[in-house]
This record gives C-alpha cells, sequence and structure tokens, in this order.
C-alpha cells in the first residue's frame, strides 16, 4: 500500500505575520519558514502506516518554488520513504494545487492520500476536498483517528456534534485534525539520511495541468487593533454597555 502525503511550505507559526506596505500580500522577507502543522500530522499518521505494517510507502509531495525542497527534506527526515516536487513559481491556490496532485496521482495511483485538514496561512481546508472531488474518491474529512481494516478505513471525525465514525472503502482521502496524532521530531542520523532519499521534480506542463488562478486578492491587512477593556461594578451595567456601547446584544 502507497500513502501519499501534499505538504505545504508555510510561514513558521511562532513567527508574527507582518503585511507588505502597499497590501499586496504577507511580508515574506527574511522570515523563518517551515512544513504547515496540520501536514506534519499527516506524514506522522503515514510513518506510523507503515511502521504498522499496513503501508510500503510514503510519498510526501509539494506544490511550488523550488525553495520547497527544505520542506520535503523534512518529511523525508521525519520517515518519508521519498518526495516529489512539482516545481512552479505560479501564485497558487487550492483547486489549481488539486488539479496538480489530481494529475500525479494518476501516476502514483495511491491508495491513500493524506492531507492536512486546513494550512495556518489561508486556512481554506479545500485543496483536500477539491482534489477528491476530482478524482472521485471518497473522502474523510477532519480525521482524529484512523484505521486499516478489510480493504476499508475506518476513520473517526471531529464534526459539530462531537464524534462521527465513517468507512470509506480504498483508494480514499483523508484530512488530519490536531487530535489524530503527536509529530515526532527528526533526529540527527534521518537529517543526514535524508540528504540521499530520492526527490523527483517535475512541471505542471510535464503533468499537463495550468495552475493559473482563478481568484484575484485584492488587498491584505493586519485586524484591527483591540481597544483596551473597562471594569464594571455590575452585571447591570455591563448588560447596558452590551446593549447600548457594543451594540451586541438587543
Amino acid at each position: 500500500m502507497k500513502v501519499l502525503v501534499p505538504v505545504k511550505r508555510v510561514v513558521d507559526a511562532n513567527v508574527k505575520i507582518r503585511v507588505k506596505p502597499d497590501g499586496g500580500g504577507v511580508d515574506l522577507a527574511n522570515v523563518k519558514m517551515a512544513v504547515n502543522p496540520f501536514c506534519e500530522i499527516a506524514i506522522e499518521e503515514a510513518i506510523r502506516l507503515r511502521e504498522a505494517g499496513v503501508a510500503a510507502e510514503v510519498v510526501a509531495v509539494s506544490v511550488g518554488a523550488v525553495v520547497c525542497q527544505e520542506q520535503l527534506r523534512t518529511c523525508l527526515a521525519l520517515g518519508a520513504d521519498r518526495a516529489v516536487l512539482i516545481q512552479t513559481d505560479a501564485e497558487l491556490h487550492p483547486l489549481g494545487v488539486a488539479k496538480a496532485l489530481k494529475a500525479l496521482q494518476e501516476r502514483e495511483q495511491a491508495d491513500i492520500v493524506l492531507f492536512g485538514k486546513q494550512s495556518i496561512d489561508g486556512d481554506n481546508s479545500q485543496t483536500g476536498p477539491m482534489f477528491a472531488a476530482l478524482t472521485g474518491l471518497p473522502q474523510a474529512t477532519f480525521a482524529s483517528e484512523a484505521k486499516v481494516a478489510d480493504g476499508e478505513l475506518e476513520v473517526t471525525r471531529e464534526v459539530d456534534g462531537g464524534l462521527q465514525t465513517i468507512a470509506v472503502k480504498l483508494p480514499a482521502v483523508v484530512t488530519t485534525d490536531l487530535r489524530l496524532n503527536e509529530p515526532r521530531y527528526a533526529s540527527l542520523p534521518n537529517i543526514m539520511k535524508a540528504k540521499r532519499k530520492p526527490m523527483d521534480v517535475l512541471s505542471p506542463e510535464e503533468l499537463g495541468v495550468d495552475l493559473a488562478p482563478s481568484v484575484e486578492v485584492l488587498s491584505v491587512e493586519r485586524p484591527a487593533e483591540r481597544g483596551a477593556g473597562v471594569k464594571v461594578e455590575s452585571v447591570e451595567e455591563l448588560v447596558d454597555k452590551l446593549k447600548n456601547e457594543a451594540k451586541v446584544i438587543a
């Protein structure tokens, strides 16, 4: 069984985001980048499936510029067997990435495609479901537990009302939630071994994919600064302020 894990290069979660002065996007100059945290969870789950004897191969894939090789090497150090970079300098949006991954899946024929449920930059939660729709594969989103048995994948999903357990036939698409596992750290020996693991570089043209964006970002701005709070002497005063000043209750 083969597991394909798409990963995204994002600004490190501990970095304070800066917006470009012209509002054209996030300033990435001299900013530490990392593997998207939800993608790390997906990589960890794929490696655990291999360690349990369920999967034979774990393939990490990223869509983006040549610098994405850094994050793919991290995935190889964590335990992925090989990596694929679909290299492009184009502006990327979920649908374009899903199309590129669909073309790669047609080559790889993975049994499970493990996505992080969302990226911490766009927060769209769209690429995994779009990929499932394009490929026609069954999907299980927001997974907090996953088990493979008898050609099916049993997934416990985190939903608004609690937990939902479903079974999907393989091949299938899964998007991982926070409580699925705790990602490991890469050891120094594995970091050295990762340098020798194979990494294929493909272009969108080789895959026959057009990554032209269908969405235009008009402007990016920071949220408004939160004002200072005030102390109130009673519940009645609090209700009055919420009603007449904040106007959040009727």
